[in-house]
């Protein structure tokens, strides 16, 4: 192993420069981590427009990641060098309420590497073990990127108990929206309709589990969910559009005493139709990250095959040619789905 390592850094909004570093010695409760690839998420382009609420520079990002441990601390036992391995990014406390009650995710001080701390975007990266969960031997590095924001996924379904037989809507089909449709057929909903204004997307939608799909700029929604599932309509909907015309739609179409799930992240304070809530007795929940657990479901659900993450894979890019990245998600706003980052092309 090479004494040196490349790390990129984030200086300012849309500049990144990439220096060489010592490659850190792992702790004695943590391992060292071959980064192999790296997800671009929504919010790292938040970062780099430079409108992420919670972020400063200079900033190393990379928070959706999967790798090769090559070194181990002295403690470490559970974890074995050669394994391939995902990063949970994760940094919370364990001492306030949410963590001592096995909420972690809700951490009152929690911070997220690429964010708020260090990520992982440098060919290698030291990590606490607790925070490394292992990937089976058939799973790809480039699936493997992608466990984070499918975890974001199973951890939302989840927040609806009942999904068993249950009718669902997701409203928006970007990357987020279209891994929920798979997880929420993982977890057991009978039906799925999909909206979003794109056909491309709703296409990618339908061909990956959604039962029904509706261009919502070209159809009237209300009656596409009436046609979808009746004048029951639907059990539980998702927004993962995070705007006020999908949340309006939301709210405004449900069925009284049945349940909205917020799993986008709103980029401005929401105006939300408080009336219509309190009238129809809705239930209007939110959905924050994930826990471990949500890990172990979303690549156990990736290997039993119920849940495809190679048709999203839209593009991916040299480790030095993260800009490049993020230029191509800019032209390409309306069909990228999952665009990759190789820092290590050997392996896909």
């Amino acid at each position: 192993m090479k004494d040196t390592m490349i790390q990129q850094v984030m200086t300012e909004p849309g500049k990144i420069s990439f220096r060489e570093i010592p490659v850190p010695e792992p702790g004695p409760d943590q391992v060292l981590v071959k980064i192999k690839k790296i997800g671009v998420c929504g919010s790292d382009i938040h970062v780099y427009h430079g409108t992420h609420p919670y972020t400063s520079y200079p900033v190393t990002q990379g928070h959706e990641v999967s790798g090769q441990v090559v070194k181990t601390g002295a403690y470490v036992t559970d974890i074995k060098e050669g394994q391939k391995v995902t990063i949970e990014p994760q940094v919370f406390c364990g001492r306030c309420y949410p963590c001592l009650h096995g909420k972690y995710n809700l951490c009152e001080k929690l911070k997220v590497m690429g964010f708020q701390t260090t990520g992982t975007a440098s060919e290698y990266f030291a990590v606490d073990a607790s925070k490394v969960t292992p990937l089976p031997e058939g799973m790809t590095y480039s699936e493997g990127a992608m466990i984070e924001p499918l975890a974001v996924t199973v951890h939302a379904a989840k927040r609806f108990p009942d999904l068993k037989g249950a009718k669902v809507v997701v409203l928006g089909c970007g990357p987020i929206g279209i891994l929920l449709i798979q997880s929420l057929k993982a977890l057991g909903a009978a039906k799925v309709l999909a909206t979003d204004i794109s056909d491309m997307r709703l296409e990618l939608a339908k061909s990956l589990g959604a039962d029904y799909t509706v261009n919502t700029a070209k159809e009237d929604y209300a009656e596409a969910l009436v046609r979808a599932f009746g004048p029951d309509k639907a059990d539980v909907a998702y927004d993962c559009a995070g705007s006020d015309i999908t949340m309006d739609q939301a709210i405004q179409n449900a069925r009284k005493g049945s349940t909205i799930i917020l799993v986008a992240v709103f980029g401005k304070r929401a105006s939300v139709d408080l009336a219509k809530l309190n009238d129809s007795e809705l239930d209007l929940n939110t959905s924050m990250m994930y826990r471990h657990e949500d890990y172990v479901d979303a690549i156990r659900f990736v290997s039993e095959g119920k849940i495809q993450l190679k048709p999203l894979m839209s593009a991916r890019f040299a480790f030095t040619d993260y800009l490049k990245a993020y230029e191509y998600i800019d032209a390409n706003r309306e069909k990228v789905m999952k665009v990759l980052i190789d820092v290590d092309p050997a392996d896909e």
